[in-house]
């Protein structure tokens, strides 16, 4: 197990040198010079000289390259050209507007584990067709449309919920949160919940299960001991990817909702080309997609050994 999660750690390193990398080459395509962009028309040549300098513009690939990386084992990601302040502390200041909305997400998606097993029990019943109808639904809107709708209903129809900002204390901060997470989560409970019950139908069927069921072991044992073990890794792995899935989605809903954080500070940062700040957002996105994908494939070789040889 120690050697597997090392394996692991070593690969999410290289992925996420491998995805700034990629970053740089994308950058080096993208149309236009970057310091007229950033400066605007009338600065003069002298500036904009000067901020090919600072941001190594006229040096080769591969130099810039070797000073990002430099500073990153610094702990220096550059400085945001608009505000001159160290990209690390916005980034830092943005982080947990993204990650309590990632958080209360995934505590959302988890709802579809019971919906799924449930369903997955009481197969051809009625919750499982109503479940199953509202499921694929969810599944086929976009979150944008969720969240405008939602927008729509509990904050300009009923005037029960925030819509706009963050908020301020915890109560405040729990309230504008409800809103984003259900845009973005909604969807994902259905997914999970189709998902968990295909895998506890899968499993209900093999043999083990029907030897307990012969022993006499009770039911309830029987779906926690040898069908929720068997089909929860599948779930996990797909939580653990949805890390990625919800981040992309967190821009576009930071936006309509106005809230801050790293999907918001992202979008901002691509529309005036300020290159240290995209830099520092992607970075921090891959990590953290990353690190969920290396965490969710530990817990699934702690619950099921077996995946350790298919991974």
């Amino acid at each position: 197990m120690l050697a597997y999660a090392v394996q692991r750690i070593i690969v999410s390193i290289l992925i996420i040198i491998l995805a700034v990398t990629a970053l740089f080459v994308m950058i080096q395509f993208v149309p236009g010079d970057p310091a007229n962009v950033m400066l605007g028309p009338r600065a003069t040549p002298e500036l904009k000289e000067a901020l090919r300098e600072r941001l190594h513009l006229n040096d080769a690939f591969i130099v810039q390259v070797y000073y990002f990386f430099s500073g990153l084992m610094q702990g220096d990601l550059g400085v945001d050209l608009t505000s001159n302040r160290p990209v690390l502390g916005i980034l830092i200041e943005q982080a947990p507007f993204t990650a309590s909305l990632v958080a209360s997400t995934l505590l959302v998606t988890l709802l579809g584990i019971p919906i799924g097993t449930y369903a997955a029990v009481h197969r051809d019943g009625f919750f499982d067709k109503a479940s199953g109808v509202v499921s694929v639904s969810l599944i086929a809107v976009p979150p944008i449309v969720i969240g405008l709708y939602l927008i729509l209903f509990f904050s300009v129809s009923l005037q029960l919920l925030p819509a706009i900002g963050a908020g301020e204390g915890f109560w405040e901060i729990l309230l504008h949160l409800v809103l984003p997470t259900l845009a973005i989560g909604l969807t994902w409970i259905g997914y999970v919940s189709r998902l968990v019950r295909a895998s506890m139908i899968e499993v209900l069927g093999q043999n083990h299960v029907k030897t307990a069921r012969a022993f006499g072991i009770p039911n309830q044992r029987i779906l926690r001991a040898y069908v929720l073990r068997v089909a929860l890794p599948a779930t996990i792995t797909v939580l653990g990817v949805s890390i990625g899935f919800i981040l992309s989605s967190a821009v576009i809903v930071e936006i309509v909702f106005s809230r801050p954080g790293i999907g918001k500070l992202m979008y901002d940062a691509v529309i005036s080309r300020n290159y240290p700040v995209v830099m520092g957002t992607v970075l921090a996105s891959t990590v953290f997609i990353v690190t969920a994908t290396t965490i969710s494939d530990l817990l699934n070789v702690m619950l099921d050994p077996r995946t350790k040889d298919e991974n």
